[in-house]
Parts: structure tokens; C-alpha cells; sequence
């Protein structure tokens, strides 16, 4: 009865519970793979097999670890909890026997596959962690790694584990200076922290890491914590100090000049040519040395400026590129050079003893402000002697040349020849100056004759003419400042109507004409010329009147036309100015003095009219802005007699606003409908625009209805200075057209105020549209008209043809008649 019993629950427990494969609970004996969830109750039903005869009962062999049971009946459970983690796959055999113990049937392969429950904690592999970093490293970079095990499935959120930083002490500002990787267990530091983190401020940090089970989701996980001790380490990735090198070194090359290098070993290094110089002397090596791979130049090149970068495997740069700058040092390698093949310098023959001749400036190429450049000047040789040597003296270290013992004197020798030492502390380089002594200017300019006569010339000769050619000359030494002559105009020219160009080879003075001349300002001219030198002459020499010489221009009178005082005249006037109002007027005078008489030209509205006499302007007609706000005429000024000349000006008459246009509508609004039956009260747009000129605010227009017996259906707000809106009150309206009145009011001073309709039409629509039906639109009858045009058109037709009948009828019989009398008498031809 107990063991009934017992099967009873088993069974029980069996429906319940599930077991089985492909939903079935029984079935024959086959190979089958179950899966059982580890850490449940134990006598759990997994599967019964049926018998077939002769077999009648059951035998299980295999890994049943003494949990894994089957009855007689074939039902197999296991009556002990199963663990994961000790077995995960359970591999049996069943065999069906008959009742002598004969195996019938089998033995058959079963597969029993214990699930994984999260029955596991994760562990940290140590309790504590310690690592170091560099300050400065590269963010997100793994520095050091934690590691946890869970023995449960990784396959499964059991054993999928995340890190986590619960505390980081100290923490600065509430700023994490560190981060892990919560898959990995790889801590790295921030951008904060790599920005931040100094050895001296704060040599180590001491963090809290936890990890969790089930993916670090909150419910049913599992977690574990640990400690982490990290050194903070000072950065070695440094710019070095600025590096020297001798240039021109015949030491082998390359050379090793400094070195950099990354906090890590491993690092990938390069350099970076800011310059990007067509040959660069640097290199560096995987070491992090660096190299000039051929001796430099400092007159090429002083200083150079390139970049050292250091990367990872992948090759992305570990941090931020280290600025390398190197000065290339100076050698004494370079002679002084002299300004030219020969220097020349001028001095006059009565220089005083110690006067300044000339500077001569050598260079070097070597170091400025070093002892490599410092140049000294000596004089080695004077040519030619005479009257003495050492005639001249040069500043050792300026190179500025004096006289030493007398003045110069160009009998003497016109001309000396310097070879001058200049030298370095090295290099010693031979220069040449040329002195050439300048006769002074003793010597008074003299003109060939001192009165060139009388010159007629007409008015409108052209400008630029050359009219006379003077010549004086002068005894000092030819083509220089003593001997150069300048002629100017010292008398009879006072407007500066002439000028005088001179021949630097001849001395010859060209007079020409440079502004016009002008018979009424002055008709005969009686000009004085001085000649003069650009170097003055010396103490107790003055010029007397042979410097000087005259002529007499006689200028002949040209008929001109008048001239305008101006050649644009404008004036401003309101528009509604009355008829024969003055707006203006021109004035223009002739050369000859005739009288004047002027004319309008150009006049296409007829607005002007001017008196010829006295060139006042007047409205001859009603002005309007609109049409022209700027008017433009010309005037023409025509002399009185003589040859009729004539000129013209412009006239710009400016037309001021007045408020003389009422507002009206910007368009004509032919498409405002309503559809019929209205609905609920609707509104519509429109826009009013006025003529006359608008303030910077633009128009401010007011609207209202033009009838008060339409208030009640009708209402007109505005919306802005220009749109207004028209809206109905209600509902209850025809399907018809009605014809709005609005008026306008524009404010202006004085208010004008236009009055306007707006049709408005209320009609039937389809899709959205006014449906007017042909009886309604203009120009097609109605159905009733149409049905009557039709019955009028069928009567007409009737009619003709009841007339053509008959007359087809009268003929036959009139044929008949005359068939008759054709056989009563004869044919005749």
C-alpha cells in the first residue's frame, strides 16, 4: 500500500512538473536528452519509457552518481539535488529485460544536461590589488587589470560579471580621475585624470572595485569587492631643453643631440617636420635618441623646430606630441663682405678738416652682436698721394670716412682711390672707395641774352605746349649741383599759367603752357626768369642780373562759350507747389561778356519753364512725386551775338510728398467666397497700399465699414499698419454675392480716405472650391433658357422642312401639268 502510495505522488509529481522531450511525458525506448535545472528537491520525475512484451521491467547503468533511479515501470527520476558545477552532463543507459533478467531491448543512450542556477558568488582573485601610473597617460588606456571567476555558467547572465568603481579615495572636487572597464577589469585613467593626477599633489589613490553576477543587474546577483592601491608616478614624456649645435661640425654623423621618452616600454617613436623642410637633418631612433643626421648651415638655417611623437602598437599616438627646438650655434666660417666692387663717395673742395664723406658698410654673414661679426675698418693705401698721404681718416668699428688734414682742392687731384682692411677676428677682406672731389659752386648762372622779346599766342592754345626755349649757363664743372641749372618765374605769372622744364644735358629751359591761358583775365603777361643752381652758391658769391632775363606774352582773345557756375544745380520743392512758382535757378557767364539767353532741354513732362533772361526756373504745370520724385532737365546757355555758342548744365529738381493719394486696395480681390451653407463664422485677408511716400514705420492704415447697416452681418479689424480682415458675425447668409464697403483711412496730414468693395460670394463647393452652376455664370443661359433655345431651333427645323416638302410636292405636279402639255404641243427648239 506505501509503495502505491509512493508511486501515487511520484506520478503526481511527474504531471506537474513537466519533464520530458518534445512535450511528451512517455514513450517507447529510444535515445532521449533531457535538461534539469540543477539545485531542485530531489525525487523529481524526469521520463517513463513504456515496455513492450516480452520486456517487463527496467535497468539503469552509467553515470548515475546514485541520484538517478528507474522503476520496474520505466519511470526515471532522481531522488538527490543535482550541482553543475561537479557534473554538468550526466551520460546513462537504459535496458528493458524480460523476467528472466534477459535484456530485450537496449541498452539505449540517455542524455541528462543539469542546467546552471546562479548559486554561485563571483570572487576577486586577490583581496588587494596595487599598480602604478604615469601622470599624464593617455586616457582610456589600461594601466592595470582586476580579475573575479564565477563557477557558474558564463554562458548565462549567471556568470556574465561587471566591474565597477564604487569609491575612489581621495576624490578631488568630485572628479573621478579614474575609470575601469566594466567587461575587462581594466582600469584607465579619465581625461581629468590624465590631466590632472601629479605625484607631488597626490602620490597614490586608493579605489574600491566591486563585480557583479547576472550582467550587474540589482535583483538576485551576486557580488564581491576588492582593493585597489595605485602609485602615481611622474611623467617622463618631456620636452627636453633647447639643444645647441656647432654648425659646420666635422664630427661623423648622425649625432646623437637628446633623447625622449615614453613612460612605457614598447612605444613606436617618429618625428614630425612642423617646417616641412625640403631636407630634414633629424631622426630618432626606436630608443627614443635623437639624431642630426648631417652637419648644419646657421647662415641657411639658425633654428630648427619639429615634433617628437610617440605610439602605441596600433599605432595611435600615446599622448600629445613633445615640441623638440634646437639653435644651431655659430662659427667664425664667414669673411666680411664689401657693399660693392667700389664705393663711391662725393666731397667738395672747401670741406672744413673733420667733415663727414661717407659710411661704408662691409657685412658678415656670421652671428649679429657676436664677436664673429664684429668688423674693424682700417685704411691700407691712398692713391693717388698727392699733395699729402693719409688725407683721409675711417672709424675703426663705424666705417664713416672724414678728412684729416686739409681741405680738398680739384686741381690737386680730382679723384682718390682707398683700399680699406676689413676685418673679423679670423678673416681679413680688401675693400675700394672712390672719393671724388666736387667743385664748389662759385660760379653764377648766365643767360645767352636777357630779354627773349614778345610772344603772341591765342588763348586756346593746348596745354602742354612748349612756347619758348631759354639757355643759360654756368662756368662750374659740368653735371653736378654747381653747374645744374633750375629756372623759375619770378614775375608776370602769378596764377602759374607757365613752367619751365630743363635739358640735363644742355641746361636749356623749355617754357610750355601748363594751365590755360585766358585773354579776359589777362592779356598780356610780362614775365621775368631766374636762373638758379640746386647747390648754393658759396659764402660771398651772389647772383646779379645776368641770372635773369624777360619776355612779353601777348595772349589773343578766342570766342568761348559761356560757362556754367556749376554743372549740376539742384533744388527742392513740394509737389502741390502752385503753377508759376519759382523752384529754381541757373546762372552762366560768357568769357566775352555777351548776354546770355537760356533754354530748357529735356522737359518731357512740361513741368518747367525758364526766363531766358535771368535762368530762374517755374513750375509751368501741376507737379506729382509719383510720376517723378526726381526730375532731371538740362539747361543750355547760349551767348547773345557773336557765334551763338551755347553750353549746358544739369538741373535735379527734388519733389517733396504731400499727402494726396486716398489708400486703395493693392489688387482687385475677384476670388473671396464663402462656402454656402456657412458653417460657423469665417474671415478673410486683404491688403491696402497707398501712392504717396511712406515713413520709415511704412503705411498705418485704419479700416472700417463703409455702412452701417452692415454691422450687424459684417465686422472689419485690422491686423497690421497694411492687412486688415473681414469677418462675418454669423451664419445666415444667401448663396448670392455681396458687395462689402470698406473705407480706408490712411492718417495722413490732412486724413485721406478710400472708399473700396470687396465682393464677397457665397456658393456651393466642391473640394474645396466655389461650384457656380452654368445658369450662373455670365455669359451662359440657364437649363430654362437653354431648354427653350432648344425647342425654338426644333420649331425652325420643322417649319423649313414643311416648306420643303410642299414646294417638292408643288413640283411633281407642276412636272405632271407640263408632261400633259408636252404631248397637246409640239417640241420647239
Amino acid at each position: 500500500m506505501q509503495a502505491q502510495l509512493h508511486c501515487f505522488y511520484l506520478l503526481t509529481l511527474y504531471l506537474t512538473t513537466g519533464y520530458g522531450q518534445e512535450g511528451m511525458f512517455s514513450g517507447p525506448l529510444k535515445p532521449m536528452k533531457f535538461s534539469v535545472f540543477e539545485g531542485q528537491e530531489p525525487s523529481q520525475i524526469i521520463f517513463q519509457f513504456k515496455a513492450n512484451p516480452p520486456a517487463v521491467t527496467f535497468k539503469l547503468t552509467g553515470e548515475t552518481d546514485g541520484i538517478f533511479h528507474i522503476q520496474p515501470d520505466g519511470l526515471l527520476y532522481h531522488n538527490g539535488t543535482l550541482d553543475r558545477e561537479t557534473r554538468a552532463v550526466h551520460k546513462l543507459e537504459v535496458s528493458a529485460l524480460d523476467a528472466h533478467g534477459a535484456t530485450v531491448d537496449g541498452p539505449v543512450h540517455i542524455t541528462v544536461e543539469v542546467k546552471d542556477i546562479n548559486d554561485n558568488r563571483p570572487m576577486f582573485l586577490q583581496s588587494k590589488y596595487e599598480g602604478s601610473v604615469r601622470q599624464n597617460s593617455r586616457p582610456g588606456k589600461p594601466f592595470m587589470y582586476v580579475n573575479a571567476t564565477d563557477l557558474d555558467d558564463p554562458a548565462t547572465p549567471n556568470g556574465q560579471l561587471i566591474y565597477q568603481i564604487v569609491l575612489q579615495l581621495p576624490k578631488i572636487n568630485n572628479v573621478m580621475y579614474f575609470q575601469i572597464n566594466n567587461k575587462t577589469g581594466g582600469i584607465s585613467l579619465t581625461v581629468e585624470g590624465s590631466r590632472e593626477l601629479d605625484p607631488v599633489k597626490n602620490p597614490s589613490y586608493n579605489l574600491v572595485v566591486s563585480v557583479k553576477d547576472m550582467g550587474g543587474q540589482i535583483e538576485n546577483s551576486f557580488s564581491d569587492s576588492t582593493s585597489v592601491d595605485i602609485m602615481v608616478k611622474e611623467n617622463i614624456w618631456k620636452a627636453p631643453e633647447t639643444v645647441e649645435i656647432v654648425e659646420n661640425s666635422t664630427d661623423p654623423h648622425p649625432i646623437k643631440i637628446t633623447q625622449v621618452r615614453w613612460n612605457e616600454p614598447g612605444a613606436q617613436y617618429s618625428l614630425a617636420d612642423k617646417e616641412k623642410l625640403p631636407r630634414f637633418p633629424f631622426s630618432i631612433d626606436q630608443e627614443g635618441d635623437i639624431y642630426v643626421t648631417h652637419p648644419l648651415d646657421r647662415e641657411e638655417k639658425d633654428s630648427y623646430v619639429f615634433y617628437a611623437v610617440a605610439k602605441d602598437e596600433h599605432g595611435k599616438p600615446l599622448s600629445y606630441p613633445l615640441q623638440i627646438d634646437v639653435k644651431v650655434k655659430d662659427i667664425n666660417d664667414n669673411p666680411p663682405m664689401c657693399p660693392s666692387p667700389v664705393t663711391v663717395f662725393e666731397v667738395q673742395e672747401n670741406e672744413k678738416i673733420g667733415s663727414s664723406i661717407g659710411t661704408l658698410v662691409a657685412r658678415d654673414m656670421d652671428e649679429e652682436n657676436t664677436m664673429n661679426s664684429v668688423l674693424v675698418y682700417r685704411i691700407v693705401d691712398q692713391s693717388p698721394k698727392s699733395p699729402t698721404e693719409g688725407l683721409f681718416l675711417v672709424e675703426r668699428y663705424t666705417g664713416m670716412f672724414q678728412l684729416a688734414k686739409q681741405s680738398l682742392k680739384k686741381q690737386d687731384a680730382p679723384q682718390y682711390h682707398l683700399t680699406v682692411e676689413v676685418s673679423d677676428k679670423d678673416f681679413k677682406t680688401l675693400c675700394h672707395v672712390q672719393i671724388n672731389v666736387v667743385d664748389i659752386n662759385d660760379q653764377i648762372p648766365i643767360f645767352e641774352k636777357s630779354d627773349y622779346g614778345n610772344l603772341t599766342l591765342a588763348e586756346d592754345i593746348a596745354v602742354g605746349s612748349i612756347i619758348l626755349t631759354i639757355q643759360a649757363t654756368d662756368a662750374d664743372e659740368p653735371f653736378t649741383g654747381s653747374s645744374k641749372i633750375l629756372y623759375r618765374i619770378t614775375e608776370g605769372d602769378s596764377e602759374g599759367r607757365l613752367g619751365i622744364d630743363t635739358d640735363p644735358q644742355t641746361n636749356a629751359g623749355y617754357v610750355m603752357v601748363k594751365k590755360p591761358l585766358d585773354f579776359e583775365t589777362a592779356a598780356v603777361h610780362n614775365i621775368v626768369f631766374h636762373a638758379e643752381n640746386p647747390e648754393p652758391l658759396v659764402p660771398g658769391v651772389k647772383c646779379n642780373s645776368s641770372s635773369s632775363a624777360k619776355f612779353t606774352l601777348i595772349v589773343t582773345d578766342v570766342n568761348e562759350a559761356p560757362q556754367f557756375s556749376q554743372q549740376v544745380f539742384q533744388a527742392k520743392v513740394s509737389e502741390d507747389v502752385a503753377i508759376g512758382t519759382k523752384v529754381g535757378n541757373v546762372t552762366a557767364k560768357d568769357p566775352e561778356g555777351l548776354d546770355i539767353s537760356y533754354s530748357l532741354r529735356g522737359d518731357t513732362r512740361g513741368w518747367l519753364k525758364i526766363n531766358h533772361v535771368t535762368g530762374e526756373i517755374f513750375s509751368a504745370a501741376r507737379l506729382d512725386r509719383e510720376a517723378a520724385s526726381l526730375y532731371r532737365v538740362q539747361v543750355l546757355a547760349t551767348e547773345v551775338g557773336g557765334s551763338s555758342l551755347s553750353s549746358t548744365a544739369n538741373f535735379h529738381l527734388t519733389l517733396t510728398d504731400v499727402n494726396d493719394n486716398p489708400p486703395r486696395l493693392v489688387k482687385e480681390y475677384t476670388g473671396l467666397f464663402f462656402c454656402y451653407p456657412l458653417k460657423a463664422p469665417g474671415s478673410l485677408i486683404f491688403e491696402a497700399t497707398d501712392d504717396d511716400q511712406q515713413s520709415f514705420r511704412g503705411p498705418q492704415f485704419t479700416f472700417s465699414l463703409g455702412s452701417e447697416s452692415l454691422q450687424n452681418d459684417w465686422e472689419v479689424s485690422k491686423i497690421n499698419g497694411t492687412h486688415a480682415r473681414l469677418s462675418t458675425k454669423h451664419t445666415d447668409f444667401e448663396e448670392e454675392i455681396y458687395n462689402i464697403p470698406i473705407l480706408i483711412n490712411d492718417g495722413g496730414r490732412p486724413p485721406l480716405e478710400g472708399a473700396v468693395s470687396l465682393p464677397v460670394t457665397f456658393c456651393t463647393c466642391v473640394e474645396g472650391r466655389c461650384f457656380r452652376p452654368a445658369g450662373q455664370q455670365a455669359g451662359i443661359p440657364t437649363v430654362g433658357m437653354a431648354v427653350g433655345v432648344l425647342l425654338t431651333t426644333i420649331l425652325v427645323i420643322g417649319i423649313i422642312l414643311a416648306v420643303v416638302f410642299i414646294r417638292m410636292k408643288n413640283k411633281g405636279k407642276d412636272n405632271v401639268e407640263s408632261a400633259q402639255a408636252s404631248e397637246v404641243k409640239p417640241l420647239r427648239k
